[in-house]
């Protein structure tokens, strides 16, 4: 056999030990018969690498017991378990005006989540590095875990990033804030590197409106349209990561640029104002344009307030419009509208429903998320999860300085 032809040994092991790690993670106690069932994995194979994994601090194995239902005869069945607070894992949020990071142990439970906003919308690198320091130390210190418990560090950023984790190098602002090298220099931690939306979508078919479902767009619409999109199951990024980007629609007509539902809900809101219709967004703004919100529109439009509704249309029909070109382009079941905008957007379900109809041949399900402006570092979460899960025989608790110590 030509080298090449066949996958390693090594491979196929670090392959039976993701799958093992993923049946177990949630399982409580399962012995190796239940993990044979699970995985399709021979009984010397399960207990060969059981064994490796608890050598490495992801099982535990538990004492034998007899007396009791499958273990009343013959060899005791080996029993074993995940140990969720073997390690943990940061996912952080680097948002335009504010930074979210989530301390998660290793079954993907939420320890902590902390925010903090920037000091002005444009700060210095430099600056949002500090802020990443403190964040980070704040929410570890508030899941009460240890530095030294970090396995994982996922960044999500607003900028194209490639399936190996390198952003776009026309991206001149991340140029000068290098994330990676920050943070893996002043902590020792190991950083992966994604795009905002993508982790959205990891977040959304996580624990959102996307439960299974392997086919799906999920589109951050707040100041910004941007998307994290999912083929059969699988985050498509593009040759340098521009898959999902949404630039194109400065093209598509009726719709003409990339700003999203807050923006013109503000925009078009102030307009209303400064034409002098009767409407009560001059009560909810005190009278002032600039100090109208997206909020306030939402708000008047569910009160019935006619102006705020005919916002509303117009964003729906602008909405649809870019759903229904994303459609055509990549065929998803579901489109989830998601961030810190998904709340209020829930409104212009029905309307975009009925119109994305005019423009596609394949109109998806329509959802907004529940997930909140924490999808980001949520996803973030997950995706860091995932890299371990894939690489538990070269980064593991056992490694670590320290265990978790829950406080």
């Amino acid at each position: 056999m030509q080298p090449g032809t066949a996958p390693s040994t090594q491979l196929v092991r670090r392959v039976n030990a993701s799958a093992m790690l993923k049946a177990m993670r949630g399982a409580g106690i399962v012995t190796g018969t239940e993990l044979m069932a699970a995985t399709g994995l021979s009984r010397a194979t399960v207990i060969s690498i059981c064994d490796e994994l608890v050598r490495l601090g992801w099982l535990e194995e538990l004492e034998n017991q007899r007396g009791g239902g499958d273990y009343v005869k013959g060899r005791p069945a080996r029993r074993f378990a995940f140990d969720d607070g073997a390690a943990s894992v940061i996912g952080i949020d680097i948002g335009a005006n504010k930074m979210t990071a989530i301390v998660a142990d290793m079954a993907g439970t939420s320890l902590s989540r902390v925010t903090m906003p920037f000091r002005a919308y444009n700060v210095p690198a430099d600056e949002r590095a500090d802020v990443l320091d403190r964040i980070a130390a704040d929410a570890l210190e508030k899941a009460g875990v240890s530095a030294d418990s970090v396995l994982a560090v996922s960044v999500g950023v607003a900028a194209p990033v490639s399936r190996q984790g390198e952003v776009l190098t026309a991206q001149e602002f991340w140029k000068s804030f290098d994330v990676r090298r920050i943070v893996s220099e002043r902590h020792g931690w190991h950083v992966l590197l994604e795009n905002d939306a993508n982790l959205a979508a990891l977040a959304e078919r996580w624990q959102g409106s996307a439960r299974g479902v392997d086919n799906l767009v999920v589109m951050l619409a707040g100041d910004r349209l941007g998307s994290g999109i999912l083929e059969s199951g699988r985050l498509l990024h593009g040759q340098v990561g521009g898959f999902g980007e949404l630039g194109y629609l400065d093209n598509v007509d009726g719709v003409g640029d990339t700003y999203g539902i807050a923006h013109y809900a503000t925009l078009w809101g102030r307009e209303v104002l400064d034409s002098g219709t009767e409407t009560t967004l001059r009560a909810l703004s005190g009278g002032e344009p600039e100090a109208l919100t997206a909020e306030m529109v939402f708000r008047a439009a569910a009160e019935g307030d006619q102006a705020a509704r005919n916002v509303l249309d117009r964003m729906a029909h602008r909405m649809a419009r870019v759903i229904g070109s994303i459609s055509t382009l990549v065929n998803p079941e579901l489109v989830v509208i998601a961030g810190a905008v998904a709340a209020s957007a829930h409104a212009l379900i029905p309307a975009m429903e009925k119109q994305v109809q005019e423009f596609t041949f394949t109109p998806p399900r329509l959802a907004t998320s529940e997930l909140g402006d924490g999808i980001v570092s949520l996803g973030a979460i997950r995706h860091a999860l995932d890299y371990v899960e894939e690489h538990a025989l070269d980064l593991y608790p056992a490694s670590l300085p320290k265990r978790v110590t829950a406080g």
